[in-house]
């Protein structure tokens, strides 16, 4: 299992325990974390499990891909530490892991 922290935009924290090898988008949502629409249903074509990583994750996590990228534009204030929780794999490396939610997804 891996720690991950979903912080909502007013700071409240969101513990969970994830399984390896599922999205973040998964995991928030098997958690009842609020704020994570996912109103795609995970297939990176929404931008509504928008969220923001810190940098320093950044070297454990893949390279956004293109559709990443192309579907953040609809995001809610994107910027360069914005990224879609579907595209985000779970692994061991993102133990401690914290993310941050937007205020709003749309």
């Amino acid at each position: 299992m891996v720690a991950i922290t979903f912080l909502e935009h007013d700071g409240t924290p969101h513990h969970v325990d994830v399984v390896t090898d599922q999205s973040l988008m998964e995991a928030a949502r098997r958690n009842g974390v609020p704020g994570i629409l996912a109103a795609c249903g995970g297939q990176g074509g929404c931008a509504t499990c928008h969220v923001h990583v810190d940098p320093r994750w950044k070297a454990v996590m893949d390279e956004r891909s293109a559709n990443e990228r192309r579907t953040l534009l609809f995001a809610v204030q994107p910027g360069e530490e914005s990224r879609l929780a579907c595209f985000i794999k779970v692994s061991d490396l993102m133990d401690g892991l914290i993310v941050r939610l937007p205020e709003r997804q749309y």
